[in-house]
């Protein structure tokens, strides 16, 4: 397995991005699918976050009002 020297060697962007250009394509598959899910929960924190904080209640008001003057459109 891996020894705690390896993961204090990559602690740069750089040191990672030359790390995956050492392992096998489906390794760095794996690697685009791992960060692709952690973006889009970082995402899900951040609305959850301004959410709860108030930051999008102008935002859903507009909605509202655009929808209840008959602005918006059904989804396909």
């Amino acid at each position: 397995m891996y020894n705690q020297a390896t993961f204090i060697a990559m602690s740069t962007v750089k040191e990672i991005k030359w790390a995956i250009t050492q392992l096998d394509p489906k390794d760095v598959q794996a690697v685009a699918d791992w960060l692709q899910e952690y973006r889009e929960e970082l995402w899900d924190r951040q609305i959850e976050a301004d959410a709860k904080a108030g930051r999008l209640d102008m935002l859903m008001e507009e909605a509202k009002q655009d929808y209840q003057a008959g602005r918006c459109k059904p989804l396909p």
